[in-house]
């Protein structure tokens, strides 16, 4: 994989992650308080700044086989959990991701919850939401920086990548105020899962020994195969759950229902 390639992966898995993180932020910010929503976001990345600083060296010990055998695995987990959210809700098994409806929800809660403070910050409540928001969705960022920093031997780049997607995402939000619900993130879900899951798919087969043919010139011919299973998929569902919806004029009217 090349600089920019790594790069651009790494900056759109991110993104999905920026935007998650983002709607808690601003729901906890704009109807609580801004002080300890910013004191919960400076806990969370204090604590994913010691999960990095403990990781990164740790990851080093392992040979270079056994590490991409584990990460590539956990990699096309990730992945293949993804794309199955993805794939379900592009045929209407399951409802599309709402970045605005979570926010609405996220914005009731905190509305409802009373005020009151601990240890220091005014606002228990804002500080918590903030914090295990932006920590959940930091650790996800924390893990694709370092695994694909760590295959390719440039944790720096992959960090680059993901630095952007996080100040770009808040910059827009900042200036938005509002929750980025016009991000098609369902589809970012959907091309995010794919690279996962080729990535994973390569890296854990050269872990256990395999040597693909045109070395990472084979991804240009994962990356398409699991696009068009993923379609193929996605195309047999649609066609299922649309023979097995009941037209509506196969409904028996009962004496009650019956037009007047």
């Amino acid at each position: 994989m090349n600089a920019a390639a790594l790069v651009l992966t790494v900056f759109v898995a991110c993104a999905v992650e920026a935007v998650e993180a983002l709607t808690i932020v601003l729901a906890a910010g704009l109807t609580r308080d801004w002080r300890s929503t910013f004191q919960g976001m400076a806990a969370a990345l204090i604590v994913l700044a010691a999960v990095v600083a403990a990781l990164g060296p740790a990851l080093t010990l392992f040979p270079l086989g056994v590490l991409r055998l584990v990460v590539g695995g956990l990699l096309a987990v990730f992945g293949l959990m993804w794309l199955r959210k993805a794939i379900l809700r592009a045929s209407g098994y399951k409802g599309l991701h709402d970045e605005a409806g979570i926010y609405e929800r996220q914005v009731a809660a905190a509305r409802a919850a009373s005020a009151g403070g601990r240890y220091g910050v005014r606002d228990w409540y804002a500080f918590t939401l903030s914090f295990k928001g932006v920590l959940l969705e930091g650790l996800e960022v924390v893990f694709i920086v370092i695994t694909f920093g760590e295959n390719q031997g440039n944790v720096g780049l992959a960090a680059l990548g993901a630095a952007a997607a996080v100040l770009v995402i808040a910059a827009v939000g900042v200036a938005a105020r509002a929750p980025l619900a016009r991000v098609p993130e369902n589809t970012m879900k959907f091309g995010v899962g794919i690279m996962l899951t080729s990535f994973g798919t390569f890296w854990g087969a050269e872990g256990a020994g395999v040597h693909w043919p045109g070395n990472d010139v084979a991804l240009l011919v994962l990356i398409p195969v699991f696009v068009l299973v993923c379609l193929g998929y996605t195309t047999l569902l649609r066609r299922v759950r649309a023979a097995t919806q009941v037209p509506a004029a196969a409904v028996p009217v009962t004496h009650e229902e019956a037009p007047r």
